[in-house]
């Protein structure tokens, strides 16, 4: 399997590319507002030189990796990051997303999560996953919308910010499996369920 480490993406709206060094303003636009971070793991960005080092460490040094999927979501009138896709490519393929606030609503995200994974499984990866906070149901919504389909419920404690967190886990899988389950969150933690 050969896949490309972020190769641009387009659909109807959005350009999906690269965040850059010159998109560390907005990149801080997106990950320095307190609404956006309440469900995130990190505290949300204080200062541009955090900015700065949240770039060089997500975004930078992913970028040298051979292959991944992390992406800034940029309309296409400006190009401009309002908000960012990932996915991971350690075992779990975890979808992950966040977008400014004045963007919510408009379907910007499913639009956008929409596309990388049309990528992804023409790039001929198994199957994603995604988690959210039981306290953030619109972000379950976005993942049914995706066609993810719920598997388990486990806590966990978060870091760096340290709380207890009960996490719903959604899984898609791309390669026809559709029995294929991923295990690692239930093993690992010592409270887990399946919701009725």
């Amino acid at each position: 399997m050969s896949i490309e480490n972020t190769p641009m993406l387009e659909t109807k709206r959005l350009i999906l590319r690269r965040i850059t060094e010159n998109d560390v303003g907005a990149l801080f636009a997106i990950m320095g507002d307190r609404e956006v971070n309440t469900f995130l793991p990190w505290f949300p960005l204080k200062t541009m030189e955090e900015a700065r080092a949240f770039y060089e460490k997500r975004y930078a040094a992913e970028y040298e990796k051979p292959a991944g999927y992390r992406y800034g979501i940029c309309l296409k009138e400006d190009n401009t990051p309002i908000g960012y896709v990932n996915v991971s490519m350690d075992e779990s393929h975890d979808l992950g997303y966040g977008l400014r606030k004045e963007f919510w609503r408009r379907g910007i995200m499913t639009e956008a999560a929409s596309r990388v994974i049309q990528q992804i499984r023409e790039d001929g990866l198994p199957y994603i996953t995604a988690t959210h906070d039981r306290k953030n149901p619109r972000s379950g919504d976005v993942m049914i919308r995706l066609g993810m389909t719920y598997r388990y419920s486990y806590e966990e404690q978060w870091q760096p910010k340290d709380i207890r967190v009960v996490f719903r886990m959604y899984q898609l899988n791309l390669d026809g499996k559709q029995d294929r389950v991923f295990q690692k969150y239930w093993e690992e933690s010592s409270v887990r369920y399946i919701e009725g």
